[in-house]
């Protein structure tokens, strides 16, 4: 149990209340898109229709990079990167350091982009901020991703605004455990048979006790990664390395050695590949050649955390012999908890350590975050919707917002699966988020009542979402379940279900909402007539 003195409480409550209203409605919004990039890859392969399981790096591609290295001009040798595209095809940077036409440190070199039976299906030349844009077939996954990370808000204000955010929302949670007076009491509290107001305030309780742990994580981690390069990095780069924010990059994930600039070619890429998926347990998630071509080169091969571990892996092998050297720090030239802190950032932010398990539970969690945050400003509202009657545009607000955000996703998706086919997806899913976000707006100025303008919304985003199988099979020319689950990808038929079933389920609510409605009509109707 907590105890605050009364006029404490109050002031807890106080912030409680106009912390989630002043910025709820964008916590909401990052939450939510939060919630849907957790399964981004999933949600990538469904839509782009990838069947593709076995990984790139489980096939030969130490004779592919020769072959690129030798086509590719030898001044952008100084590093190359290797990751995986598209339905496991492999991605390929060969880049050196360049300084930008604002003066700001930049990579620039040639990206090839390879299928996954190695033929190069697009070579590109330029720097990384032109190179790494979303593609047409990872277009959906690539917006909800940026739609969380930085709200489509110009770096590196988007990064601020979501690092304020997250502050909010850990401001949030704390003052929530402060006015709880009986914590682990209210984790069991829900009267069913109150009033509508102190039901929905047990839920709203019950739902936030229980999801507690999940925001400050939530909070404080995705606070870290908004102010980490906006803030973080420059800052210490000023102070220790004169504004030389590449010397502090190699600092503190550089391979610290003795120069040796002869050239000697790079060790078997193949090799390095599968001893690292040997010794990590699984394949990797990314591979940096330093020093390419020379014999001081080094390769490093990260990996997602092992089965039973938060903190990801980095092995660090030989660039010339393709020889393992040790498992190396994530952050820093020796292991150390900071390091370690930082490392277990991500997967604890994107809850990708445990594969699929840790992701169902971190979705859980999110969308339980996203319904304490919209029945919060519910509750603050109604409590003062006698008060001022000028707060009922706010109401309306909530609804559009609520309800209009995950129509404006459902309808991007559906404008993807139609635009892809034709190589406009990158335009097309996000102009049509904007198209139905300006059309909820609409609604919520010109719908006759609050409860009119949410059965709308319902409904809408219950049919759109009925529609998103259909457009994936028959327009999209997705595959169907067979061929799925035969090819060892059940997640695009899984994807398929619960779109119908969340579907159903919104149009169903839509629709008792209309009927319930309908008794309270008719006898204003008869009296109006009369």
């Amino acid at each position: 149990m907590i105890h605050l003195k009364k006029d404490e409480t109050k002031a807890m409550v106080a912030v409680h209340g106009w912390s989630g209203i002043l910025l709820g409605l964008l916590l909401y919004a990052v939450v939510l898109t939060g919630t849907a990039a957790v399964f981004a890859h999933e949600i990538g392969a469904w839509s782009a229709g990838h069947v593709a399981t076995r990984s790139v790096f489980e096939k030969p591609v130490d004779a592919t990079i020769r072959r690129l290295a030798a086509q590719t001009p030898a001044a952008y040798h100084d590093d190359v990167n290797l990751w995986e595209t598209g339905d496991h095809g492999l991605g390929v940077f060969f880049h050196r350091h360049e300084t930008g036409a604002e003066g700001v440190p930049t990579e620039a070199g040639y990206f090839y982009q390879l299928d996954h039976d190695g033929r190069v299906l697009n070579t590109t030349k330029g720097t990384i901020d032109d190179l790494f844009g979303p593609r047409n077939d990872d277009a959906l996954a690539t917006f909800l991703v940026d739609t969380h990370v930085r709200l489509h808000v110009p770096n590196p204000w988007g990064l601020l605004l979501t690092g304020i955010l997250g502050l909010a929302m850990l401001v949030a949670a704390i003052s929530g455990v402060l006015i709880h007076r009986h914590l682990f009491k209210d984790i069991f509290t829900l009267r069913r048979r109150a009033s509508s107001v102190l039901v929905n305030r047990d839920k709203h309780s019950v739902a936030g006790t229980w999801s507690l742990p999940f925001a400050f994580v939530l909070a404080f981690t995705g606070s870290f990664f908004s102010f980490y390069g906006t803030i973080g990095v420059p800052v210490v780069a000023m102070a220790a390395f004169g504004g030389d924010v590449e010397a502090l990059s190699e600092a503190v994930y550089g391979t610290p050695g003795t120069p040796d600039p002869r050239p000697v070619p790079v060790g078997n890429i193949d090799r390095i590949t599968g001893d690292a998926i040997a010794r990590a347990g699984g394949v990797p998630t990314f591979i940096a050649i330093e020093k390419f071509g020379r014999a001081d080169s080094v390769v490093t091969s990260y990996h997602d955390p092992k089965a039973g571990d938060v903190e990801p892996v980095a092995l660090l092998y030989s660039g010339a012999s393709a020889q393992f050297v040790r498992e190396k720090a994530v952050v820093g030239a020796q292991p150390s908890t900071g390091g370690t802190l930082v490392g277990i950032m991500g997967p604890l932010h994107f809850g990708n350590f445990a594969g699929m398990l840790s992701k169902a539970i971190w979705f859980g969690l999110g969308f339980a975050m996203c319904y304490v945050t919209y029945t919060g400003m519910r509750l603050w509202v109604v409590k003062r919707r006698g008060e001022a009657r000028s707060l009922a545009w706010l109401e309306r607000t909530l609804s559009v917002v609520g309800f209009g955000l995950p129509l404006g996703l459902a309808v991007a998706a559906a404008a993807f699966l139609v635009t892809m086919p034709l190589g406009t997806a990158v335009y097309w899913t996000t102009a049509a988020f904007l198209i139905a976000s300006a059309l909820a707006i609409l609604a919520g100025a010109l719908a006759p009542s609050n409860a009119a303008l949410t059965k709308l919304l319902k409904g809408a985003t219950g049919v759109t979402m009925l529609a998103l199988p259909l457009l994936r099979l028959f327009v999209a020319g997705g595959p169907g379940w067979g061929e799925t689950v035969a090819a060892g990808q059940p997640v695009i038929a899984a994807l398929d279900l619960a779109f119908a079933i969340a579907g159903l389920w919104l149009v169903r609510q839509s629709w008792l909402t209309a009927r319930s409605a309908e008794p309270l009509a008719a006898p204003a109707l008869q009296a109006a007539r009369t």
